[in-house]
């Protein structure tokens, strides 16, 4: 949160409305992860979701979705047990997103 509290300029807000948005958008990018029927498809959509996670300061999906990412460009294959840590990841960041956004006191 310190991070997104920096990108934000402090603005609960803005915070709010970035995290609802990286939630709803790491759920699609998930699923197209798991429907890629391509090396490239696949390291795409990586990208995409490690650069959104990084936005906001989700680093153990940023983390994971790189190294997933990383092992693309270089030519390995991915461990499907890996697409499911990240599926994990995305999920407990979407839990805690919601359960921010709908905290008593939350902007909006």
């Amino acid at each position: 949160m310190v991070h997104l509290e920096q990108q934000s300029l402090g603005d609960p807000g803005l915070q709010e409305e970035v995290l609802r948005l990286y939630s709803q958008m790491s759920g699609v990018y998930l699923t197209r992860i798991e429907e890629s029927s391509s090396s490239e498809e696949l390291a795409r959509h990586l990208h995409t979701l490690k650069s959104a996670a990084a936005g906001i300061g989700a680093w153990q999906v940023r983390d994971l979705a790189k190294h997933a990412e990383d092992a693309l460009r270089e030519g390995h294959p991915v461990n499907p047990e890996h697409i499911e840590a990240i599926a994990e990841a995305v999920g407990a960041c979407r839990a805690f997103i919601h359960s921010f956004v709908e905290a008593p006191g939350a902007a909006g």
